[in-house]
């Protein structure tokens, strides 16, 4: 399953903080962190909690969305 995480920087709290926007339902922003990579790598164990507390309650994954258009430049 693919899902989008979305990080940018917050200057109010002084961090990098983490969407998921295929997952509504959960408050967001849903982690953060001091660096790029600890927001990203929190975002990751975010999303696999989601998706194993989803499967457990018999709740269905949200489907993922299309955000951007992939362009292909051709030669």
């Amino acid at each position: 399953m693919k899902y989008t995480i979305v990080i940018q920087w917050s200057n109010e709290d002084d961090c990098f903080v983490v969407f998921l926007p295929e997952f509504e339902d959960v408050m967001q922003p849903v982690t953060h962190g001091e660096t790029y990579q600890e927001a990203f790598n929190n975002a990751q164990e975010v999303l696999e909690l989601l998706v194993e507390s989803s499967l457990e309650e018999g709740k269905e994954l949200p489907e993922h969305k299309q955000f951007f258009e992939k362009v292909l430049a051709k030669g």
